[in-house]
């Protein structure tokens, strides 16, 4: 199985490494844009919400991201999993389409849920 992850965390970066299969390919983008081109393929993709975002606190990054991942002629038909940004941490709103997500993770996340997400395609 090949999986992408959005992410410029460190702790998801390591506990993706954990939770997912040895024989699994997990491919790692900080750049979401670059990341949809590289989707052919990928069975699953992470992206964790605060690296879609383009200013502190403000959804607009991710509304960004989703749009683009919708319409990417690659991306759009490889499911996605969301990683939330945590309890404590506030945005103006949350957006939301329907059958978008096929799972959305809450921090914090550890090797457990990347392995049980993993099950999921």
């Amino acid at each position: 199985m090949r999986f992408v992850i959005i992410t410029r965390d460190e702790d998801l970066i390591a506990a993706a490494k954990q939770g997912l299969h040895p024989s699994d390919v997990l491919d790692i983008y900080e750049d979401w844009s670059y990341a949809l081109d590289q989707c052919a393929g990928a069975d699953l993709i992470f992206v964790d919400l605060l690296a879609t975002l383009i200013k502190p606190h403000e959804i607009q990054g991710y509304e960004d991201f989703a749009e683009a991942k919708m319409a990417h002629r690659e991306a759009s038909s490889v499911p996605l999993v969301l990683i939330g940004a945590g309890d404590n941490y506030k945005l103006d709103f949350m957006v939301g389409w329907p059958n978008f997500l096929v799972g959305h993770l809450q921090r914090p996340v550890d090797y457990r849920q990347f392995r049980r997400a993993s099950t999921w395609v």
